[in-house]
């Protein structure tokens, strides 16, 4: 079953239970979704962390505003994504990937982040963000 196959059979369950806030972030999901499939960018996993950034980011700007409530509720929406992705990689494991990426690709020094970062990006594709990888890199490459 594919992930907008279960968040549609999802929006029925959260209709019956006549959840609305489930109802509303689900469909937003299934949209996004369905965008990209016909867009012909395919990519679940892309798709549902770049929601799931993007309701981060809107909550941070509401809080920022001193919109507690609206935060919340984009917070809310980040988790409902959330559940469709992958367990996130261990520390210890990411450690260890980005550690075997430095050592595979040469990196010496801050300059050679990006030759560091195309080897582990697709190594825990949907198993850790970005900046989550970044920081670590860095730290691997001593900057």
């Amino acid at each position: 079953m594919s992930v907008l196959e279960r968040v549609q059979d999802d929006v029925a369950t959260a209709l019956k239970a006549r959840d609305r806030e489930r109802v509303h972030a689900l469909r937003l999901i299934a949209s996004e979704l369905q965008k990209a499939a016909k867009e012909g960018n395919g990519d679940d996993l892309a798709v549902l962390q770049r929601e799931r950034k993007r309701r981060l980011e809107a909550a941070e700007a509401y809080r920022e505003g001193g919109s507690e409530e609206r935060a919340a509720a984009e917070e809310r929406e980040a988790e409902i994504i959330e559940s469709y992705l992958p367990e996130q990689m261990p520390e210890a494991e990411l450690r260890a990937t980005v550690g075997d990426a430095v050592a595979e690709s040469g990196a010496s020094s801050p300059r050679d982040m990006g030759k560091v970062m195309s080897i582990v990006m697709p190594r825990v594709k949907g198993r850790a963000e970005g900046k989550r990888v970044s920081e670590l890199v860095r730290e691997a490459l001593g900057s």
